[in-house]
């Protein structure tokens, strides 16, 4: 992907950062910053925002190594200011193994936030995650909600997200995977809708929008690729070559 930079390999994955994750980070020092003038504050948020995206780097690896077991190969995951990208050699088209690959990246957080829920009370007791959740509180507390509200976000039905692929493997397991795609798409149109709506009219907020605008075009890049794949689906080489050529002397005329 343009503008990125390799920062590393994780599972043998390449991994990767886009120049406009750096932007945000940047950004949210800026605005942290100018809100408290506080070094620390500020550090505590760029902190927070860096084990977020590690935990966006597992979520991916979860859907990297789920696809391993089938043996699909991840091509590279980077991270972006939306979220990370696993771009995998190909998707699935078992309904079964694309439900499992999909599932994998959420399940991971469900995992996380578990793991630091247990952790937490057992440290300090489970009033402590939710003071996380209504005041900011603790940075372990802060990434239970952080895990849960990634978990929930990726499942919405909103192709090409996580819950719009398993969205598209159950659909796929009564008809077939074109038209199943194109209902998933449909469903990820109206979310994208929604949310574009809701972040220019109700919280004039521009991530929102830009996360409408990757559903929508994500969406319809995924459908063209089904639909071409399945034209393309049985059709040899031999069926498309040409078989007659005419030789020409070499004396002759272009025009």
């Amino acid at each position: 992907m343009k503008w990125s930079f390799r920062i590393g390999r994780i599972a043998g994955i390449p991994l990767y950062i886009h120049a406009t994750f750096l932007i945000l980070v940047a950004w949210v020092a800026i605005m942290e910053y100018a809100s408290h003038a506080n070094p620390a504050a500020t550090a505590d948020s760029i902190a927070l925002i860096a084990l977020v995206f590690v935990i966006v780097v597992l979520h991916e690896l979860g859907h990297a190594l789920a696809a391993r077991r089938y043996g699909i190969e991840t091509q590279d995951i980077t991270l972006l200011p939306i979220g990370g990208l696993a771009r995998l050699r190909r998707i699935p088209e078992d309904p079964r193994q694309e439900l499992v690959v999909a599932f994998a990246g959420p399940l991971v957080n469900v995992v996380l936030a578990a793991s630091l829920f247990l952790g937490i009370c057992i440290a300090a007791g489970p009033r402590e995650v939710l003071r996380g959740a209504l005041t900011g509180g603790d940075l372990m507390a802060q990434l239970v909600w952080v895990n849960v509200l990634l978990a929930v976000f990726n499942l919405i039905p909103a192709f090409p997200m996580d819950g719009g692929r398993v969205f598209r493997a159950l659909l796929a397991f009564h008809m077939d995977r074109v038209r199943a795609t194109e209902i998933a798409v449909s469903v990820g149109h109206l979310c994208a809708f929604v949310f574009g709506a809701i972040g220019l009219l109700l919280l004039f907020n521009p991530f929102l929008v830009f996360i409408a605008f990757f559903v929508w075009i994500g969406a319809d890049a995924e459908l063209q690729h089904v639909r071409m794949h399945a034209t393309l689906s049985g059709v040899k080489v031999g069926d498309v070559m040409t078989r007659r050529f005419e030789s020409v002397e070499a004396s002759s005329h272009l025009s």
